[in-house]
């Protein structure tokens, strides 16, 4: 028996359950963030702006205190920056958090351009920070920084 063999099996097929859960995980957030945002659109159009409000106060006591005001403004703002960009699908490698920092840039190219970066370079969350923030990166070959 190769006790090596059997444990490099073990860790190998953990590794690979973790990413496909996390993969998934990843997925059903972007869907139900896209989903939740439309919804909110056409209710806003219903019922007016004060309606975020309303239903954050209602989810908050059904599902937990993480649905803020601010949190489904972002869902919103999620579903309006994809439609606004005419995207087909979303990338399964960017997570929530690469999408929430992007989504404070106002410049849809340059969003494209660090959805791009990160799909290229597999970048963490915490790297794509460092990049919009230390603002160093030419943005399509101009010689201004990105801001």
């Amino acid at each position: 028996m190769n006790y090596y063999n059997e444990i490099r099996e073990y860790i190998i097929n953990n590794e690979i359950t973790k990413k496909v859960k996390d993969y998934s995980k990843n997925k059903s957030d972007l869907n139900t963030y896209y989903n939740v945002g439309k919804l909110l659109v056409e209710a806003g159009k219903h019922y007016g702006e004060g309606i975020i409000k309303e239903y954050s106060k209602k989810l908050k006591a059904d599902v937990g205190k993480r649905y803020t005001e601010r949190t489904l403004r972002r869902f919103r703002q999620f579903y309006n920056l994809y439609v606004e960009a005419k995207w087909s699908t979303l990338s399964t490698k960017l997570s929530w958090s690469h999408f929430s920092k992007l989504l404070s840039i106002k410049n849809i190219d340059k969003i494209n351009y660090y959805i791009k970066l990160v799909k290229e370079q597999n970048l963490s969350i915490r790297e794509l920070r460092t990049k919009i923030h230390n603002k160093n990166i030419l943005f399509m070959g101009d010689t201004t920084k990105i801001s």
